[in-house]
């Protein structure tokens, strides 16, 4: 048996089909699509250096990699390698192929710290560990049965606020980006990040083909949008909750859950029957509200890091 990394082809229908299809066995906590997949290797920021991976075993695909620099991060010479391999083809050197071939692009472009989301099982940490990493702060994947769930019914909003969507703002999306700037700024993370290019975020972002601007909820305050909770969909029954924030000067409102609360009830509508979202361990506000709407952890992984001398 020989294994082989390479890189993704994005003009093989198959070769897409098969990397969505492992990182999906490996990762089905996540929305998967070849689509997907496609646009985050095709439509990434220059300076991000991105990279997709393939690990291949005699034909193959085994494992998968997604390597690129935090370039809208303040500090630099940041790293990520995000390493997934099919569950019964693992302890095959798919995994220690991925991770030398990523450390080699990273470092080759200036890395000096390296960032990994591992799996929190016992294997997993234990390769990350035999690998020079070291454990930093955790994050959960949560699971709503959206068919069965018993929602609580939706609020009126409060005087002055009123509830859009983001398909509303097709025309002139810029103030979704200012806020979405605000609230990924503030987010817990080990890598911090400034959203500064408009046309940037326009082209990974507000045209991601998973966004599923209907059911992303926008709240209005003031004459502009001062909360949001982002839906992501397959195309089937499955939504994900991609990122729910709330702009500094309204916190401590209600307005993050009155979004989601909102995006769930019309998700349900429109016949999605699963809900998965992620919350950073330390963030309780969020995890709490999750929790209200009847939410339950399904997985738990946690950030590695490696710094390179």
């Amino acid at each position: 048996m020989t294994v082989i990394v390479r890189d993704l082809r994005p003009g093989d229908r198959s070769d897409v089909e098969d990397f969505a299809r492992v990182r999906h066995l490996a990762l089905p906590y996540v929305l998967w699509t070849p689509e997907a997949v496609l646009h985050r290797a095709t439509r990434s920021h220059p300076e991000a250096r991105y990279r997709s991976l393939v690990a291949e075993e005699d034909g193959e695909v085994v494992g998968t990699a997604q390597v690129l620099l935090a370039h809208d991060s303040p500090e630099p010479g940041q790293g990520m390698l995000n390493i997934y391999v099919h569950p019964d083809r693992t302890r095959r050197g798919a995994g220690e192929l991925l991770v030398r071939a990523a450390e080699e692009h990273l470092t080759a472009h200036g890395a000096t710290k390296l960032f990994a989301w591992v799996l929190d099982e016992p294997a997993n940490r234990a390769f990350a560990e035999r690998h020079g990493y070291r454990a930093g702060r955790s994050a959960h994947f949560l699971r709503l049965d959206l068919a069965e769930a018993a929602l609580p019914p939706l609020p009126a909003p409060p005087p002055g606020v009123e509830l859009r969507t983001a398909a509303d703002f097709a025309d002139d999306p810029r103030p979704l980006f200012l806020l979405d700037a605000e609230t990924v700024a503030d987010e817990p993370s080990d890598v911090g990040a400034e959203f500064t290019d408009y046309e940037a975020w326009i082209e990974e972002t507000w045209q991601h083909p998973l966004l599923d601007r209907e059911l992303t909820t926008v709240v209005l305050a003031e004459g502009r949008p001062v909360a949001f909770s982002v839906a992501y969909t397959d195309g089937g029954t499955r939504y994900v909750t991609a990122m729910t924030g709330t702009a500094r000067d309204f916190r401590g409102r209600g307005l993050a859950k009155l979004a989601k609360t909102d995006s769930l009830h019309r998700a349900r509508a429109a016949g999605h029957t699963e809900a998965h979202t992620g919350n950073d361990t330390g963030n309780g506000p969020m995890l709490a509200i999750n929790k209200s709407l009847g939410y339950e952890i399904c997985a738990t992984e946690v950030r590695y890091v490696r710094e390179l001398g």
